[in-house]
């Protein structure tokens, strides 16, 4: 089932749509067109970013942890050089209050179970850094 259509809209403004669920996401060029909308790129990093939360999140519902509040920043930067793609990816995963050291190295090794992460080219270097928030020492 081919359930994800894209259509140009025009003036560099295009509309994709769920058919199954009539969900609609609008996206348009950052460079010619109004830049209202995600770019194509800004949902690769979104795709790339819920992914990464998400499969932490398979992980923390059979184990019964928390995840609320975790965040997740992505920055694609690009080339054009000897064609326009994707040059580096840097992820940032923030974690929220409460993970142990022991929990969140598992949580790691779920996030990095993605599989849009995992499909990117071995080309462009994906780099995933976390970071936890400090206790504070009463």
């Amino acid at each position: 089932m081919k359930d994800i259509q894209i259509i140009y809209d025009s003036m560099q403004h295009c509309t994709a749509l769920k058919k199954s669920r009539g969900k609609k996401v609008s996206m348009d060029c950052p460079y010619t067109g109004k830049g209202e909308e995600f770019s194509p790129t800004n949902l690769v990093e979104s795709a790339l970013g819920g992914c990464i939360l998400i499969s932490m999140g398979t992980y923390a519902m059979q184990h019964d942890i928390d995840l609320t509040g975790a965040k997740v920043d992505v920055h694609i930067t690009a080339t054009d050089k000897p064609v326009m793609r994707f040059d580096t990816v840097e992820v940032k995963v923030n974690m929220p209050e409460g993970i142990s050291k022991k929990i969140g190295k598992r949580l790691e090794r779920a996030a990095d179970s993605c599989p849009i992460k995992n499909s990117l080219a071995k080309e462009i270097p994906v780099t995933v850094k976390f970071s936890y928030p400090s206790v504070a020492i009463i």
